[in-house]
Order: C-alpha cells, then sequence, then structure tokens
C-alpha cells in the first residue's frame, strides 16, 4: 500500500513539473455551464447596454498581500513573495481578441463555440494601500501604549479608499452584492484573475467582482513550493479577514458572497471562523453584520476532522456566548454552506500524503462521511456536500468546477438565482444523505 502511494506521489510530482516547464496555449474562458445552453438556456449578459461599458472586458477589483514585481520578466505586477501590507486596485481581464458584446453573448451560449475567447491579463491599476505592519504604537504615560496617530489616520483612509471603490461599482450593480474569490496553490496574480474573470462573467457580471490574491507558490521545486504556500496561507488569514469584514461594512452592500478553491479554503475558513468569533463575542450576529450569504468551497485541499471543527467550534464552546440568551445560537449566513467533491480530483493526492491525511473534504465520496457527523452538521443546518463522481475534465480533475459544464451550472443556479439542492434547476441533483448530494450517473 506504502509503494502504491509513493509511485502515485511520484507520477503526480512529475506530471506537475512536466506541465509547468512546457508552454502552454493561451487560456481560453470557461465551457458554457448548462443553463446558459441554447436554445431554452437563460441569457447570460442581462445588463442594460450602459453598464457594460465600452469593452468586453471584465473590470474586477483586487486586493493582495501579493509583494509588488520587480525586474521580472512574468510580466505580472505582483509575485509570490509576500508583502507586509494590503494593496488594492482594478484589474481587466479581456476576451478576444476583437470580440463584441453580441458575438460574446452568442458564444457563451453555445456548447461547441465557433471562435476562440482567449482571456489575457489588461490594464492593473493600483488604488491604495494600508499601512505596512506591524502598525506603529506609541508608549505614553505610566507605560500606556496607543495607537500611532499617523498610522491610523493612513489605515482609515485605506479603508475609506477601498469602499468607495466598492461603492463606485455597485452604483452599476443590480444586486448590490460582492463577489470575493480566493484562489489556491500553485496560482499567480494573472491566473486567480482568470478564474474570477470567469465566474463573474456568468453570473451576468452582475455582483460587484473582487479576487483576494495571496502568496501562493508557484514555480521552483514542487514540494518546497507546497509547504511554503502552506505557511503564506497561514499568514494572508488576518489579511482577508481585515479585507472581508472592510467589504461586508461597506454602506450600499446587502450581501457577500465568498468563493474559495483548493488551499484557499483552509485560508478562507480561518478567516471567516476569526470574524465570526470576533462578531459574536461583542453579542451580535454574523449574518447581520457581514451579510454573508453564501460560503461556496471547490476541492477543498483541507482536512475533513480539521474542516469539521472550523466549522462546528462556535456551536462547541459555550463560553463564547456569555452575552448571548441562553441556549441560542446566532446565525451564521444568510445563505447557504456549499462544499463540491470528487473523488477523481488527483492534485490531493499530494497533500494526502504530506500531511498523513486520509480524508481531505475535496476528495470525499458520499460514504466517507459517517451517519452521525452527517446528522450532526444537519442540525447547525443550511449546509450541503455536492459530490462530482464523473469522469475528470481537466488534467488532474481539480478545476471541475469551471471545465465541467454540469458542474459551473449548478454553481450558478446556487449564487445568481439562489436556488437551495432540489429545487427547480438543482432539481436532479440525488440526495444520498442528510447533507450529501450527487450528480445524476446519466448525465455524466
Amino acid at each position: 500500500m506504502v509503494r502504491r502511494r509513493v509511485v502515485a506521489f511520484s507520477v503526480l510530482v512529475l506530471g506537475l513539473l512536466l506541465a509547468a516547464g512546457c508552454a502552454t496555449p493561451p487560456r481560453q474562458l470557461m465551457p458554457t455551464p448548462v443553463v446558459y445552453l441554447e436554445p431554452d438556456g437563460q441569457p447570460v449578459l442581462s445588463l442594460p447596454a450602459e453598464a457594460r461599458g465600452a469593452t468586453t472586458d471584465v473590470n474586477l477589483l483586487y486586493i493582495t498581500d501579493r509583494a509588488p514585481e520587480t525586474g521580472s520578466e512574468t510580466g505580472l505586477p505582483y509575485g509570490q513573495e509576500r508583502a507586509k501590507r494590503i494593496e488594492f486596485g482594478t484589474a481587466k481581464v479581456k476576451i478576444g481578441p476583437d470580440v463584441s458584446w453580441s458575438v460574446l453573448e452568442q458564444e457563451s451560449r453555445l456548447a461547441e463555440r465557433t471562435r476562440g475567447l482567449d482571456l489575457s491579463l489588461g490594464r492593473v491599476q493600483r488604488i491604495g494601500a494600508f499601512p505596512p505592519e506591524p502598525y506603529d504604537i506609541r508608549i505614553g504615560a505610566e507605560g500606556f501604549r496607543f495607537r500611532d496617530d499617523a498610522t491610523l489616520s493612513q489605515h482609515l483612509s485605506a479603508k475609506r479608499q477601498l469602499q468607495e471603490e466598492v461603492q463606485r461599482r455597485l452604483a452599476s450593480s443590480p444586486r448590490n452584492e460582492v463577489l470575493l474569490y480566493v484562489h489556491g496553490f500553485n496560482e499567480t496574480f494573472e491566473t486567480s484573475a482568470f478564474t474570477a474573470a470567469e465566474l463573474c462573467h456568468f453570473l451576468g457580471r452582475e455582483p460587484v467582482c473582487a479576487f483576494f490574491t495571496w502568496p501562493a507558490s508557484a514555480t521552483g521545486n514542487f514540494l518546497t513550493s507546497y509547504t511554503s504556500t502552506t505557511e503564506s496561507a497561514d499568514y494572508a488569514r488576518n489579511h482577508l479577514r481585515k479585507v472581508i469584514r472592510t467589504l461586508a461594512t461597506t454602506p450600499g452592500v446587502e450581501r457577500v458572497q465568498l468563493l474559495a478553491h483548493s488551499r484557499g479554503t483552509a485560508l478562507l475558513l480561518g478567516a471567516v471562523r476569526d470574524l465570526f468569533s470576533e462578531v459574536i463575542s461583542a453579542g451580535k450576529e454574523p449574518a447581520e453584520v457581514l451579510k454573508v450569504d453564501n460560503i461556496v468551497l471547490f476541492s477543498p485541499d483541507i482536512d475533513m476532522e480539521v474542516a469539521a471543527q472550523m466549522i462546528t467550534s462556535f456551536a462547541s464552546d459555550p463560553d463564547v456566548f456569555t452575552v448571548w440568551p441562553s441556549g441560542r445560537l446566532p446565525r451564521a449566513l444568510r445563505g447557504r454552506f456549499t462544499v463540491y467533491s470528487s473523488p477523481q480530483d488527483r492534485a490531493l493526492l499530494v497533500s494526502r500524503i504530506l500531511f498523513r491525511s486520509q480524508s481531505r473534504v475535496g476528495n470525499l465520496r458520499p460514504e466517507d462521511i459517517k451517519q452521525a457527523s452527517q446528522d450532526d452538521l444537519k442540525r447547525l443546518g443550511q449546509i450541503d456536500v455536492i459530490v462530482y463522481e464523473g469522469e475528470r475534465t481537466d488534467a488532474f480533475g481539480h478545476a471541475y468546477f469551471t471545465t465541467n459544464p454540469l458542474v459551473s451550472s449548478d454553481v450558478m443556479e446556487l449564487l445568481r438565482y439562489g436556488k437551495k439542492p432540489g429545487e427547480p434547476g438543482r432539481e436532479d441533483l440525488v440526495q444520498v444523505g442528510p447533507i450529501v448530494w450527487t450528480f445524476p450517473s446519466e448525465r455524466r
């Protein structure tokens, strides 16, 4: 058994290294989700002409704690080193070449497209930055410590700039909603922007679309790179917590959608858990303060027991609720907590071996979640695990939430149309446990 794992691991690492060393063609816009396919599908773009802009570029809000790239041949504005502050700005993703809105709408509804829709990174423009960390403090009389006034002023100015940019975008958004995407391992500023742009495009470009890009390693020795990425995710957690709080408390924001992929799911869960504890300890309800509608985890690269503890920790620590009426738990989400998993996900074999974790959430099969565990999570409410057991639609079966039209369609039904599993639009999902659903085998 050990030898089989070592062989599988070696083959996987070799494949990843070979793939990293080969030239790759331009990335294409993800396949059309089933919900939009002609002739009976929903329209992709419902925004009026005046809200679309002069070009078909997807205009994203980026927020990062990557260090700016200097003297590099990559041509990217930010690299894989850690910055000691948060920066934010606009990043445009171009779809083309030379595609009009009408052509893009038509091609975005075809299963077999008549032309290529290449993705490329357009103009990236920095808007502002929070102060370098740690923030300055001053020592006052009798040894008491105070925030440095100048640093605090810089922080408040940056926060105001970020919220004003969100409000500017909300003015042309029909949903008063912010969508924040957090990428995983082996991603660059560019690739994370591409995924955020694809999701935003097929959500009709209706939300304010943002992505948080953290210093995940994407070069060098694979094992060293993976280890450093794990610690960089820990490093980024407090930054992401600050970002979510800032977005959620922006005047005019009514809903926040939080999406994460692969190793980014552990980062997101950690930040959200800290935020929920912060709000609950203040005697307030997270659903009201943070306005989180849905949390969606794609291919989570996290141990199942660790994830379960992070999700249920607030319910298992009564001392946090000393300011709450006895026995009542605060409401965490307005919508649902959804996990997409696939036992065909080969990329997660690496972390299974490195962390000696037999159960990565992103590799779960329906039978892997014990009945008692499902019952516990069912009582918490609003939790769904969606398992895709079909064939891989990308090299390692790790990006099926964008490469598989059936899975991406389910994501659109959840986020754009607010459908629960089993409701019209998601009625073909098969419930195989209290919280577990699968895609029907005849449509794989």
